[in-house]
C-alpha cells in the first residue's frame, strides 16, 4: 500500500512585534498635545519621514501657523530598510520645523520679523526662533518654515509651537540683509543689545558697503515710534549717556568719523527700565537715520523705558577692525 504525503501546514507568521513597531512608528505628537496616528505613513516611512500635523492657529498680526512637524518617538532602526544620516543633518536638525504663512492686511509693503517658540506639552518654552519675512506686498500671501536646530538630549519633547511676537516695518525702510548693500552704500542696523541691574545698552551699526567715503559727524538722528508705528511722545533724547549711567564709562566726545568702503561705526542707546509713579512707556520701534539727510532704517530694539522718560544716545565711533 502507498503511504500518502502527511499534509503540510502553513507556516505561522509572527506578526505581533511587526504591528507594534508599526503602531509605534505612526503616533506623531499634535500641535495640542495629544496622539494621532499619521495618516499615509507606516513602518520605517513614518520613522523617516513624519507627516506635518495641522495646526488650528488664528494667528498674531497676520502671521499663523499651519502645521508642526514633529520627530518619530520611536529611535528604532528599521529592520527592512537601510539609509544613512549626515553628521552635519545631525549637528544641525532636530527635526522639528513649523511651516507657517504671512498675510499683509496692510496697504503697504512691509518687512516681517517673527519668533517663533517651541514647546513642551505643559507649556515650557524649549527653543525661539527668528523669521524674517520681506517685501510682503499688500493683501499678499507669503508660506515659509522655519526649524529648529539641534537641542540637548536632556530638552522635554517639544510638543506644540506658536507665533510669541511679530514687528513689521516699511519694506523701504528694513535693515538690510546680511550680504546685500542698500543703493545709498550704508548699512544700519541694531544688534540684540545687553542688559544688566536695569540698565539696557543696544548697538547700533553703520557699515560703509558702498564704493565711496562716508562721513558721519556725532549723533545718529533717532525718532521713537509706537506700535503703530506712530510718534511716541514724552520722552527725552540726550546726547551721550552720563545722565543715564556712569557704569559703562564715559563717552568719548562727539566727532567726524569718516568711513572708507569697508569700514564701520557703531553708536549706543542707552537707558534704564526703572518703574516708579506714572505710566511705564515702550517703545517698539527706532528710526534711525545716520545723519541729517540719509534715508530712514526702522529697527526694533524694543525699548522698556520704565517712567524714566530718557533715552542716552552715543555718538558714531570708528569700529575696530
Amino acid at each position: 500500500m502507498r503511504r500518502r504525503a502527511p499534509l503540510r501546514r502553513p507556516a505561522l507568521v509572527r506578526t505581533a512585534p511587526l504591528l507594534l513597531a508599526l503602531a509605534a512608528t505612526t503616533l506623531l505628537l499634535t500641535a495640542c498635545g495629544t496622539e494621532h496616528a499619521g495618516a499615509g505613513n507606516t513602518g520605517a516611512d513614518a520613522a523617516e519621514s513624519p507627516s506635518p500635523v495641522q495646526v488650528d492657529d488664528p494667528g498674531t498680526d497676520g502671521v499663523r501657523i499651519t502645521s508642526l512637524t514633529l520627530p518619530s518617538t520611536s529611535n528604532s532602526p528599521s529592520p527592512t530598510r537601510s539609509y544613512s544620516v549626515s553628521a552635519d543633518s545631525l549637528a544641525t536638525n532636530s527635526g522639528i520645523s513649523a511651516e507657517y504663512e504671512v498675510t499683509n492686511k496692510g496697504t503697504e509693503t512691509l518687512t516681517y520679523s517673527i519668533v517663533f517658540t517651541f514647546m513642551s506639552r505643559d507649556g515650557g518654552a524649549m527653543d525661539n526662533q527668528t523669521a524674517t519675512v520681506r517685501d510682503v506686498g499688500p493683501g499678499k500671501t507669503v508660506r515659509g518654515t522655519v526649524r529648529v536646530g539641534v537641542l540637548p538630549p536632556s530638552t522635554p519633547q517639544v510638543t506644540q509651537a506658536k507665533v510669541l511676537k511679530v514687528t513689521k516695518v516699511p519694506a523701504s525702510e528694513a535693515p538690510a540683509a546680511l550680504g546685500t548693500c542698500p543703493a545709498s552704500g550704508i548699512r544700519v542696523s541694531a544688534d540684540e543689545g545687553d542688559a544688566a541691574m536695569g540698565l539696557r545698552v543696544v548697538g547700533l551699526h553703520l557699515d560703509n558697503c558702498g564704493t565711496r567715503d562716508y562721513t558721519v559727524d556725532g549723533y545718529p538722528l533717532l525718532e521713537l515710534l509706537d506700535d503703530a508705528r506712530k510718534p511716541v511722545d514724552g520722552v527725552k533724547i540726550l546726547d551721550g549717556s552720563g545722565e543715564i549711567t556712569t557704569g559703562a564709562g564715559p563717552d568719548n566726545p562727539p566727532r567726524p568719523v569718516t568711513l572708507a568702503p569697508g569700514e564701520s561705526a557703531t553708536a549706543g542707546l542707552v537707558w534704564r527700565n526703572t518703574t516708579q509713579s506714572g505710566t511705564p512707556v515702550n517703545v517698539p520701534y527706532v528710526q534711525v537715520r545716520a545723519k541729517a539727510g540719509a534715508d530712514p532704517v526702522t529697527v526694533t530694539p524694543n525699548l522698556d523705558l520704565g517712567t524714566t522718560g530718557k533715552l542716552g544716545v552715543r555718538p558714531w565711533e570708528k569700529a575696530e577692525r
